[in-house]
């Protein structure tokens, strides 16, 4: 008997010893480039809650999206560049792969919260492995039925779990999006779970925020696209407010230790925003093929496992993914692209990631990609077939450069190589 128990044990203790997978929330904002956080010098907005947690985790310095919103999304959710498997704009090809998949099968409870833009289909997000979800413009058009007038922000029009739910007491889209997303924590503190939370936020039409003087609980929206720009430092402080919502129910629940917090935007800013950081004027860039439209914040946070300070680690969106899976103890069913930094988040040396890449082109046709290959100081653009070669010492200063500088000749490579791949790496029903 005593030898069966000890038999026993030594098949059970693993198991009770093992380590909980960690919780894993994931944060995009829209239209959020990296000069609009304060952490990184911006004077125009207080953003007190991402300061924090940049001044308590590890902020970067040069992370790159690409320069709109779906070309990212696809690319930071399934960890390869966009000359791969990007086929238009709106939807992401339903063979790929995606971090919602990967955790799900790693046994983790999935959420996404947000704007989705990644297939109209109602099975979408659950399709690509997020159990719940909470999603403007999944299925619906931006406007109201048969209006002029925006449906995200005041007395939205949201999807919850695919079914239409039309909000008229005066409620904020990104409010019920981050009560959803804290309803969801809440309901599985007790289990490993990963939120992917692209949000609404600060993405024109640019309006008055709760809370703020001019907010019109009765409003239907604007009935213009990009509203009025002078709301853009309400929304952005706001976007911050439930950054610190989110980080406020993991203290709530005793989870901040458990959980690792990552918080990026898909692209630059938008014009005509312009935001005072470090002493210079930043012209919002979305769309473009520079800093301005491709250098974004990275922020991540994990009490006692994630090193403070700062990095200027190359990162891009391709590299997020298989540092999820690393943190999580997981593997993809292919290779991936990016480069994982969960090492630099520990603080230790030895990451390879000589350049980033972005392929970049919004309906997916071949012949009007741009593409971009950089390291932290070298830059090569690509349009239509002709190179520029450029200098970046310091951030949204772009310098025309020698070519023939040994960097230079590196980068153009890469550039040449990876676009001979795109034809053979399409997903079956892709454009060609």
């Amino acid at each position: 008997m005593k030898k069966f128990l000890f038999v026993l044990l030594l098949f059970c203790v693993p198991t009770i010893c093992q380590a909980k997978q960690p919780n894993i929330i994931l944060i995009m904002a829209d239209d959020l480039g990296y000069e609009c956080i304060g952490a990184n010098g911006c004077e125009d907005y207080k953003t007190p809650n991402l300061d924090k947690l940049a001044k308590t985790g590890m902020r970067f310095t040069n992370c790159f999206a690409n320069p709109l919103c779906t070309p990212s999304r696809v690319k930071i959710m399934t960890g390869l560049y966009n000359v791969r498997n990007y086929i238009q704009f709106g939807k992401l090809d339903r063979s790929q792969e995606t971090s919602g998949n990967i955790m799900k099968a790693a046994g983790y409870k999935t959420c996404v919260a947000g704007k989705w833009q990644l297939g109209r289909e109602k099975d979408s997000p659950q399709h690509f492995g997020f159990e719940q979800s909470c999603l403007w413009q999944q299925m619906l058009p931006r406007n109201r039925k048969g209006t002029k007038y925006d449906s995200r922000f005041s007395n939205p029009v949201l999807e919850i779990n695919g079914e239409a739910k039309t909000y008229s007491n005066g409620e904020f889209g990104p409010d019920i999006c981050a009560e959803f997303v804290c309803n969801f924590i809440d309901k599985n503190k007790d289990k490993p779970f990963f939120v992917y939370y692209p949000m609404i936020l600060t993405h024109c039409p640019f309006i008055p925020t709760p809370g703020t003087p001019d907010y019109d609980p009765k409003s239907l929206g604007s009935p213009t696209y990009k509203g009025t720009p002078k709301y853009f430092v309400d929304m952005d402080q706001h976007l911050d407010k439930i950054i610190g919502r989110i980080v406020a129910k993991l203290d709530e629940l005793k989870l901040r230790e458990d959980t690792i917090i990552l918080f990026t935007g898909d692209n630059g800013t938008d014009q005509p925003i312009v935001t005072r950081m470090n002493g210079q004027d930043v012209v919002g860039g979305k769309g473009q093929m520079n800093d301005n439209g491709t250098r974004v914040p990275l922020i991540v946070n994990w009490p006692g496992k994630v090193k403070v300070g700062t990095s200027d680690e190359l990162v891009d969106f391709s590299d997020v993914l298989p540092t999820l899976c690393e943190i999580a103890g997981t593997k993809p069913s292919r290779t991936l692209d990016g480069v994982s930094f969960w090492s630099t988040l520990q603080g230790k040396s030895g990451r390879d990631k000589p350049w980033a890449y972005i392929w970049y082109s919004r309906q997916g046709g071949d012949n009007a990609a741009s593409v971009i290959a950089r390291n932290k100081t070298h830059l090569v653009l690509q349009t239509k077939g002709k190179y520029q070669y450029l200098h970046c010492d310091t951030p949204y200063d772009l310098q025309k450069a020698d070519a023939s500088e040994p960097a230079f000749k590196k980068l153009q490579k890469v550039i040449e190589t990876l676009g001979k791949e795109r034809r053979s790496a399409l997903p079956k029903g892709g454009k060609k």
